[in-house]
């Protein structure tokens, strides 16, 4: 079965003060984001998982964390982690643990929650 994880961040370790951000987001609206494009990567026949995580130095750890214990087909970065231009430290540290901790994983990105299986689906079927 193809694996994907979707890394974002936790909906309320976003700024929603960030001019980046679109207007009204919060928390309520990103988790069903997130939600909607897990369901849409389920609904492909896909295991899909997310690993939420937090705008700090732990980041990176979690997604290699995680990484280490499953292997993924691809791995969805997040436009939230991507972004906002103060992300840019957190985005390469993500970007760095995937790449050390599952160097032969599809790397993909998202532009929201609800386009995660589009962008994974490019990587899955380019490596098929």
């Amino acid at each position: 079965m193809t694996r994907v994880l979707l890394v974002g961040l936790k909906p309320e370790a976003v700024d929603y003060s960030d001019p980046a951000l679109p207007p009204g987001m919060n928390a309520k609206k990103i988790q069903a984001a997130i939600d909607l494009g897990l369901k849409q990567m389920t609904d492909r026949g896909w295991h899909a998982e997310a690993c939420l995580i937090q705008h700090d130095a732990t980041a990176g750890p979690a997604v290699e964390q995680r990484l280490s214990a499953t292997t993924y087909d691809c791995v969805v970065i997040g436009a939230g982690v991507r972004l906002p231009p103060k992300s840019l430290f957190l985005f390469e540290a993500i970007v760095n643990a995937v790449h050390k901790a599952a160097p032969n994983t599809a790397i993909a990105f998202n532009t929201v929650p609800q386009d995660s299986a589009d962008a994974a689906a490019r990587w899955l079927s380019a490596t098929s």
